[in-house]
């Protein structure tokens, strides 16, 4: 592995990790009065924060600031490199590269729009309306949904899965 893909590899985990020390702790250190219900299937920043009974708007914008910087930064850069390929695609005149861009980019695209679409909606807007009532739904789609369906996304674009994917259906179907 190259010493920048080492380096990039290292702040992506260590900004991660060290994210989630931070929010983690100050999140658990806030006080909670009597029994309340977390209406959620897990304990994230943000639902923790609505169960402490003190003033947590500084834990609202470190985790808004934090979620700018390691979410928006990301996708910024991800939308950036798609648009400079989107330039370099459309000066080609053949279809079949085009068909083969879309190809190998579609599937990226598809679950970066998946992972990202839902979490920001959870970590940019954690006190809206629609993240809070489909919050843990949303959640659940970015946590557990997007990483179950990458295999399968990723996998379509491979011959030989797709001719083993319709000799299953037409078996099944009796065709």
């Amino acid at each position: 592995m190259s010493p920048l893909k080492e380096a990039l590899a290292g702040v992506a985990w260590l900004s991660g990790a060290g994210n989630t020390l931070i929010q983690g702790t100050v999140t658990l250190w806030l006080p909670r009065c009597g029994h309340q219900w977390l209406r959620h299937f897990f304990c994230e920043v943000p639902s923790m924060i609505k169960l402490a009974c003190v003033d947590t708007r500084a834990n609202v914008v470190q985790l808004f600031v934090a979620s700018l910087v390691l979410l928006l930064l990301p996708l910024a850069l991800i939308l950036t490199s798609y648009g400079h390929i989107a330039q370099a695609v459309i000066k080609i005149k053949s279809a079949q590269a085009w068909h083969k861009a879309l190809g190998t980019c579609g599937s990226h695209l598809i679950v970066v729009s998946l992972f990202y679409g839902t979490i920001t909606a959870v970590y940019i807007h954690p006190n809206s309306s629609y993240a809070h009532t489909h919050g843990k739904f949303i959640s659940l789609f970015y946590t557990v949904v997007t990483p179950t369906l990458n295999p399968l996304i990723y996998t379509l674009k491979n011959k030989d899965v797709k001719r083993a994917l319709g000799r299953l259906f037409h078996r099944d179907l009796g065709i």
